[in-house]
């Protein structure tokens, strides 16, 4: 990098965007630092909106990522509740939805994802779940209803629909594939998850597209689906995917595609880097490209974009981590899992619910993975990390 950046500007104000702001300062960059976040709240853990924060067993204090006193000490310039709406790379322009234009010569990208709509219009009573105010308002409907419908079998799904059955609801859950998070988690683990919330009592139907709402007084009373039939609804959650959040940068230049393009230093754009859930990067370790929808992940990258743009030059070849809590069982994943790689079961049993299972492709093992046996994947997960090679046999289960 020719010159080191004086003015950095961070967009937006969730863990990707606060953990750069930190590594700046860790990294001795004095300069100001702009922090531009679409949404009022002071940033926030994503994790606890389908779980603690849904449930009402938190209170929303507990969801702040820091204080008051560690944003003060990192001297940010804050532009809250405020989007930024073009790029304009060749002055370095950064025009945000307030009508500001904010000059920089440095700039992390960490605009996240939305939530993907199934249809053009949402009646009163069916929601989405990607926002503190998402997850405020769906509690809001639970509390005083009897039956939630949620559309999508993903872990975003599927945690609501546990919260939802804590709190006394009846569920049904609706997924368009003929399993569950074949590229999450695979189709064995996915047949797991679902059959605990079966357990539980919550109605699951697979092979469902094509879904309409039915409203009476412009509230939501029932999902019709496509054979005919209706499922009563009090209130509906959508949890069909989510959409990157790219369209601000259509005329700018930087690479876009499932997200924003980087290289395996983060970097989309000399002197621009992006980080999160909305980054689409070369993993050279894995030899692929990955956009990852983990918490650790934006952390991680947040702080990687953060020493890059001030010149570091270190590749981003982390091994991905995510967890998932439902009801009284922890999943837990290192590496790569899901997709066309072969599941071995090398700890417990898959049928207990007690378990440690690698991922192999190639004679490698790419991922590990556990449900309620965090101790026993330790040695599992040094695997994945190192991507070593497998020998032993591979007892199939995908």
């Amino acid at each position: 990098m020719d010159t080191a950046p004086r003015e950095i500007a961070i967009v937006s104000a969730g863990l990707a965007g606060v953990s750069a702001a930190e590594e700046l300062r860790r990294e001795g960059f004095e300069g100001p630092i702009h922090l531009v976040g679409a949404e009022k709240h002071s940033p926030y853990d994503r994790p606890p909106l389908s779980k603690q924060i849904l449930a009402g067993t938190w209170g929303l204090d507990r969801a702040d990522l820091r204080t008051e006193q560690e944003y003060a000490d990192l001297d940010l310039t804050w532009h809250q509740n405020t989007a930024a709406t073009e790029f304009r790379p060749r002055d370095w322009c950064l025009s945000l939805d307030s009508g500001y234009d904010l000059r920089c010569d440095g700039l992390i990208i960490a605009t996240g994802v939305r939530a993907r709509e199934i249809t053009s219009e949402r009646p009163a009573g069916v929601h989405v779940l990607r926002t503190l105010d998402d997850a405020l308002a769906l509690r809001d409907d639970l509390v005083q209803s009897s039956h939630l419908v949620v559309i999508g079998a993903g872990v975003l799904g599927l945690e609501a629909a546990g919260s939802a059955r804590r709190m006394g609801l009846d569920v049904t859950v609706l997924e368009a594939a003929p399993a569950a998070m074949t590229r999450t988690l695979g189709n064995a683990l996915g047949a797991l998850l679902c059959n605990i919330h079966t357990d539980e009592g919550v109605a699951v139907r697979f092979g469902v597209d094509g879904l309409s709402f039915r409203a009476a007084g412009g509230r939501v009373d029932a999902v019709t689906l496509p054979d005919g039939s209706v499922i009563p609804a009090d209130v509906v959650l959508v949890a069909a995917g989510a959409i990157p959040n790219i369209e601000w940068l259509r005329s700018s230049g930087v690479a876009l595609g499932n997200g924003v393009l980087a290289n395996e230093f983060n970097e989309a754009f000399p002197k621009v880097f992006a980080a999160g859930d909305v980054c689409e990067w070369d993993h050279v370790g894995y030899g692929r490209r990955l956009r990852l929808e983990h918490r650790n992940n934006a952390a991680e990258q947040g702080r990687s974009a953060a020493r890059n743009l001030l010149g570091r030059n270190e590749p981003f070849t982390p091994t991905p981590y995510f967890w998932t809590d439902h009801y009284d069982h922890k999943i837990q994943a290192y590496g790569l899992v899901g997709g066309t790689a072969d599941m071995v079961v090398v700890e417990g049993e898959l049928q207990a619910r007690a378990f440690v299972a690698i991922f192999v492709a190639d004679s490698t093992v790419i991922g590990a993975v556990s449900c309620n046996m965090a101790r026993e994947l330790r040695p599992y997960r040094q695997l994945a990390s190192q991507r070593a090679p497998w020998t032993g046999a591979v007892s199939v289960q995908r």
